[in-house]
């Protein structure tokens, strides 16, 4: 069963069927947006009473109720100093170092940071032994993505590519997963040095946004916007909420070297809600 799921993804027509996913998640026909999301609700389990709108009705298309904003004390962040927190609700995928310059995906794969980074040496080579931690957010889960540590924007890098699902399933058996699914990098000048925040598409992923530039609009190819050179810099607490998924995918997060020390209890699988403590970072 799992050789044929991943058969019928390589030959699926992913950018179409994400095409079309987006335009029925952007639908308002009420009877439409209304059948999509309460059948999704009761499939997935998905549990409303954390939301600001608990009503399923009340919400304006599939993409509002997805993207739907949680109630202000629901996701409380570690009250340490030094937590680095998750960014999002989910399970860690994998964790770890990143040892000779790659990163572990699963049992017999593993990929480069520069593959990662759009084949960008220079950026790469910040985070040579330094650690990652991979979180993968299911359907039923807040999809809202917030900042692990406070940031200054230095960067963004668009990626378009493959859109394989990313659950644990696929990436078991894709290789090079990450490194060739559509992302957006963001990369952070942050206290304990460059930090990176990998927002990974996946199989009917309609969008990604940020909360400086909105919706990413996808370019013919790779797209790198800076932000270093802006008059008013663009800086992000820790917690703060800095972008969103339109159906769900995976955050990565990637660390110098020395940086932080993982939670001993983390590790694959581990289910890890949006603020918690993943590590602890070795402040100046």
């Amino acid at each position: 069963m799992d050789k044929l799921f991943i058969l019928l993804q390589y030959l699926l027509p992913q950018q179409l069927l994400s095409r079309l996913t987006g335009w029925l998640a952007e639908s308002r026909i009420p009877w439409l947006k209304n059948l999509l999301i309460t059948r999704f609700a009761a499939h997935f389990n998905v549990d409303m009473s954390e939301a600001i709108e608990p009503d399923l009705r009340h919400f304006e298309n599939f993409n509002a109720f997805f993207t739907r904003a949680l109630k202000p004390d629901a996701r409380p962040l570690a009250p340490a100093a030094d937590a680095l927190l998750s960014p999002a609700d989910g399970a860690i995928s994998q964790l770890g170092d990143i040892t000779g310059g790659r990163l572990f995906q699963a049992k017999g794969h593993t990929y480069s940071v520069a593959d990662l980074l759009a084949g960008d040496q220079l950026r790469a080579a910040d985070f040579i032994g330094g650690s990652f931690v991979t979180v993968y957010l299911s359907p039923r889960d807040y999809h809202r993505v917030h900042m692990p540590i406070d940031g200054t924007l230095t960067a963004q890098t668009y990626v378009p590519g493959e859109l394989f699902s990313v659950n644990q399933t696929t990436a078991a058996n894709v290789p090079r997963l990450f490194a060739r699914n559509e992302r957006l990098i963001c990369y952070f000048d942050t206290a304990v040095g460059p930090v990176a925040v990998v927002l990974v598409g996946a199989m009917i992923v309609a969008g990604i946004e940020t909360v400086w530039g909105g919706q990413v609009a996808p370019p013919r190819g790779p797209q790198t916007l800076r932000f270093d050179n802006q008059s008013t810099p663009i800086t992000l607490a820790r917690g703060a909420e800095m972008g969103r998924f339109q159906l769900g995918s995976t955050v990565i997060l990637l660390l110098p070297e020395t940086a932080a020390d993982w939670q001993p209890e983390l590790q694959a699988a581990s289910a890890v809600r949006q603020g918690q403590s993943l590590a602890t970072l070795n402040l100046p």
